[in-house]
């Protein structure tokens, strides 16, 4: 349900009529009618006027329209993530059209960096990414947005403007995942236990990837090598076919790091 139709079922509620409404906070029964019509919206600043007519909050006026628009922005992200990896231009298209009929939503933006290409144009990525920083009032939508900017930054030489952001992400040594494993039990812990796993173990052997990038920067390559081994070493015990890819690429690395 959209405000128009939340408007109109509020007014219904308390048996007065279009005209009685607009004559209660001072506007016309024509712009009462276009509302319910969804031909237009109210003004931002009569919102808080329907609330304290219609005796409701704010939350309440515009619970439905909010969980409208979450569940279409869902289906979108959702329907754009199968085609991140395979078909990032897909995958933006499908972002791009979304973005026209609910501007700079948050979690629209946030997905869009996503296949944005920093490499080719960190201008483009370091625009969006400042727009959601500077708009977002989720945290973990703007560390993530922060992220991206370091890496376009970086990108295009200015590590002190990298650097910068990437001071304004916080140390945390636990998650929501991690507490949850912690706290509770059964279903819910067994679940959140193996999702944090998964992203542990991925975090785990990156960076042993870039200790081994850094032997190898410091012409330690027998160090590096035995540090790619161990990486790989432990993807084939854990035996999860997601990460094949890394078995593949620490295969191409201690080939190349050994000739």
């Amino acid at each position: 349900m959209n405000i128009g139709n939340r408007i109109k079922e509020l007014r219904k509620q308390r048996g007065i009529t279009q005209e009685q409404l607009a004559e209660s906070i001072g506007i016309s029964f024509q712009a009462v009618s276009k509302w319910e019509n969804n031909i237009a919206l109210p003004d931002i600043t009569l919102t808080p006027v329907l609330a304290s007519y219609f005796g409701v909050s704010m939350d309440e006026l515009f619970d439905f329209s909010l969980k409208e628009i979450e569940c279409a922005v869902k289906a979108i992200t959702n329907e754009a993530y199968k085609f991140r990896e395979s078909d990032p231009a897909e995958s933006r298209r499908i972002l791009e059209e979304g973005l026209k009929k609910y501007p700079d939503n948050d979690l629209l933006l946030n997905n869009l960096l996503y296949v944005l290409n920093y490499s080719d144009d960190p201008d483009e990525t370091i625009a969006v990414a400042g727009k959601l920083i500077d708009k977002t009032p989720h945290y973990d939508v703007r560390f993530d947005a922060l992220r991206f900017l370091a890496y376009a930054y970086k990108e295009k030489g200015d590590l002190e403007s990298a650097k910068a952001a990437i001071d304004q992400i916080p140390e945390i040594y636990f998650t929501k995942l991690s507490e949850v494993a912690y706290l509770f039990s059964g279903k819910e812990k067994f679940e959140a236990a193996e999702k944090q796993k998964w992203i542990s173990f991925e975090d785990l052997i990156q960076m042993m990837w870039k200790i081994a990038e850094c032997y190898e920067e410091n012409g330690e390559v027998d160090k590096a090598v035995k540090e790619t081994e161990k990486a790989l070493e432990l993807v084939k015990i854990i035996e999860n076919p997601n990460f094949d890819i890394y078995t593949e690429f620490f295969v191409k690395q201690i080939k190349r790091l050994t000739n």
